[in-house]
């Protein structure tokens, strides 16, 4: 295969994987308050996201894949709340274990990884159109 054709896909790859990670972060983001709907319950718990990689045939590359999801099985914090809903007898509501300083640097992270994959096919598409404008020059 095309080495250009090869490095388009190896970033699709990798935008793809990251634009996951970016919708399960904006997910724990927007969770990050959601508490059960009973006295005592659980509330939302932190998902989390694991890469794996996997040898292309075609182009001989390895790509970016999504390997699995999960949740994080960190203790929920405690807060004294006793209007709450989800608040037990004693006023203690769950909260999830969701770190909003863990969240915006994934999501940083991630926006980061993002962009070099996008730039990498801005200019994989730039070589190849020089490419043919050299071809249709030396005709």
């Amino acid at each position: 295969m095309d080495p250009l054709a090869a490095s388009m896909k190896i970033s699709g790859s990798g935008l793809e994987t990251q634009s996951t990670r970016l919708r399960i972060v904006s997910e724990n983001i927007a969770n990050a308050r959601s508490t059960g709907d009973t006295p005592g319950a659980d509330p939302y718990r932190r998902k989390t996201i694991t890469f794996g990689s996997e040898l292309d045939k075609a182009t001989g590359g390895t790509l970016a894949t999504v390997k699995k999801f999960g949740v994080d099985r960190s203790k929920y914090t405690e807060e004294y709340d006793p209007g709450n809903p989800a608040a037990d007898e004693k006023g203690i509501v769950k909260m999830p274990n969701v770190n909003m300083l863990v969240e915006m640097a994934d999501m940083r992270e991630a926006n980061r990884s993002y962009e070099a994959n996008l730039q990498t096919i801005k200019q994989t598409r730039e070589l190849i159109a020089a490419t043919l404008d050299l071809l249709k020059a030396s005709q």
